[in-house]
């Protein structure tokens, strides 16, 4: 294999341009994913049924746990092969890919047979009440029991393809699963359809996860021999290098989205105590908030393997001038949209269910989320180097910071003081200190690094 072009991008292609050819197909994946998120909020919306929406809801933090596996061998498997890429290693690419997308299929087994034999307890723990149980386990069925494996294998996937520098085809991969999501939805979900209501929405994403892991498994195939990624189970090894480095940039960022879900548990917990009108409400600010963090995320994944390429490769200030122009592009997107949704929250919240209830409650809830934008977007450009140079310690301060020392007492303080409407102010409080430790956690990583020569661009 000839990997002069790969080189190319991370050693000598100008830093915006660069920046962009990672980032650019990873936002559009992102967003199309915040698409096909809100598609199932949107089209069980048209229902006009709570108690649907509230399913969706309910259900989300299991979905959202997927990520604790598609971090731990996503983002630590896909660090490990750029970083072995910088150092010219490519055994290491090959055999660290199969390690992880095997371990990724292993784990994805598993959850559905524990969500399948632990349903009832699990329903309650989520915040699932009488009224709306039946629509979340039916939800719960299609999206976990039946599609935890391809849900978790094309997102891994698409993190190992990057890792080499094919963000575009990640992206493609990504984007396919998601754009057949959307165009299942409404088939399934709507009266004039099947009418299956939530569990027609997780019928939906079933399908187009397994439809991503299809694209994926063609590509690798007719891309044998001229990439490194490589799923071929005779290259798996239990080798102890590739184990610990894996494990030791995704475990913290595992945990980091196993704290997450715990975050959300609590916060639906308390939002459930109000209503299903409360939880739709909540459910819906969630996910609006949640499209420019997807840009965030989109930005900062795309940019990881050129961050480990050239910390490996010890092209310090081509790391440093990467990191600082990614940043101008995230804080000036993230300041954008906070004035749009805190200018116009009811008129976003009424595209998702025409409910005044709803509504009002959607309205003040969006314009307090929206206020942790800005310093978001801070907090993960760190821990997004954190995991790119390998140092999984810091990135799980991090995670311990954002959630158990703040968030979380934030949820119970606020939520005490300012009866549900003060639950979403929690995120804010807490991202703003995070975003203060990343920016001086960054400055010491900045002047840590070796010094070397500064090339014109």
């Amino acid at each position: 294999m000839n990997p002069t072009a790969k080189n190319e991008l991370f050693e000598s292609m100008p830093i915006p341009k660069a920046v962009m050819t990672l980032a650019v197909p990873t936002v559009l994946a992102t967003l199309v994913m915040v698409l096909y998120n809100l598609a199932d909020t949107w089209f069980v919306g048209l229902v006009n049924d709570p108690i649907q929406n509230s399913a969706v809801t309910l259900a989300a933090p299991v979905l959202l746990a997927f990520n604790a596996v598609n971090n731990l061998f996503g983002v630590g498997t896909s660090s490990l092969m750029s970083r072995a890429l910088g150092r010219k290693d490519y055994e290491t690419v090959t055999r660290a890919s199969a390690f992880g997308f095997w371990c990724s299929a292993l784990c994805g087994a598993l959850f559905s047979l524990l969500v399948a034999v632990f349903a009832s307890p699990l329903l309650h723990l989520l915040g699932a009440k009488p009224e709306n149980l039946d629509a979340t386990r039916d939800y719960l069925f299609w999206t976990v029991i039946c599609g935890a494996m391809p849900a978790i294998l094309n997102v891994v996937m698409a993190y190992l393809v990057r890792s080499e520098g094919s963000s575009l085809h990640a992206s493609i991969g990504a984007m396919s699963g998601c754009l057949l999501n959307i165009i299942l939805d409404p088939f399934f979900i709507l009266p004039w359809g099947l009418g299956m209501g939530a569990a027609g929405a997780g019928f939906a994403t079933f399908l187009s996860n397994c439809a991503a892991c299809l694209y994926f498994f063609v590509f690798l195939l007719v891309k044998r021999g001229k990439t490194f990624v490589c799923i071929d189970p005779r290259q798996f090894r239990l080798q102890k290098k590739i184990v610990a480095d894996v494990c030791g940039v995704g475990i913290p960022a595992s945990i980091q989205n196993l704290l997450n879900v715990t975050g959300m548990t609590v916060l639906n917990n308390f939002t459930s105590a109000f209503g299903s009108e409360a939880v739709s409400a909540m459910g819906i600010s969630h996910k609006v908030s949640m499209i420019p963090l997807y840009v965030s995320m989109g930005i900062t994944q795309g940019i990881m393997p050129l961050i480990s390429y050239n910390y490996s490769g010890g092209n310090s200030e081509r790391l440093k001038r990467s990191v600082t122009y990614s940043a101008k592009l995230s804080i000036s997107f993230m300041v954008l949209v906070t004035v749009l949704f805190a200018l116009f929250p009811g008129n976003i919240t009424a595209m998702f269910m025409k409910n005044e209830q709803i509504i009002a409650y959607g309205t003040r809830f969006l314009r307090g989320m929206s206020l942790c934008l800005p310093f978001l977007c801070m907090d993960f450009l760190a821990v997004a180097v954190f995991q790119a140079c390998g140092m999984g310690k810091r990135s799980f301060v991090f995670a311990v910071l954002r959630k158990i020392v703040l968030e979380i007492p934030a949820l119970f303080l606020l939520n005490r003081l300012f009866p549900l409407y003060g639950l979403a102010y929690a995120q804010p409080v807490a991202e703003f200190v995070l975003a203060v430790a990343a920016i001086f956690s960054l400055i010491s990583i900045f002047r840590s690094l070796p010094q070397s020569p500064v090339k014109e661009e």
